[in-house]
């Protein structure tokens, strides 16, 4: 299966390794289109970044492209929101995973029944929710 993973970079790196190890653990079975998002060198500053048209164009045929989309969305990013929309444009499946102790999920994730909703506390929590959601 190929799995586009959407986490935080422009909105922030703070969950960065969990992004890794989330990304790492996907690969044993599966295809991760963007690990650039585990890559523990991206850094939020913009002028680190590749053109940004580059960047869409990219990301959005992966996002045709997969299966399935897997988002951690405990730090907030606008460009994961757009993400997330764009694959329920394109009938992906979208699978959302956060903290509630550590965020309030927007409403608009919450209140739109399309989207399926994990919310975890532990790392090893997480990686379960995931391992059953890919069977």
């Amino acid at each position: 299966m190929k799995i586009y993973f959407a986490g935080s970079i422009r909105g922030g790196r703070s969950d960065a390794a969990l992004y890794h190890d989330i990304i790492e653990h996907i690969k044993e079975k599966d295809i991760v289109l963007t690990e650039q998002v585990g890559d523990m060198s991206h850094s939020v500053k913009e002028g680190s970044f590749k053109d940004d048209g580059q960047i869409y164009a990219k990301d959005t045929a992966w996002l045709r492209e997969c299966d399935m989309v897997i988002a951690e969305c405990t730090a907030p990013s606008l460009g994961v929101g757009y993400e997330l929309a764009y694959a329920e444009r394109h009938s992906k499946p979208v699978h959302i995973f956060y903290r509630p102790g550590e965020t309030s999920l927007s409403a608009m994730f919450k209140g739109n029944p399309y989207f399926m909703i994990h919310p975890y506390t532990t790392k090893e929590e997480l990686i379960s929710l995931i391992d059953q959601i890919r069977e």
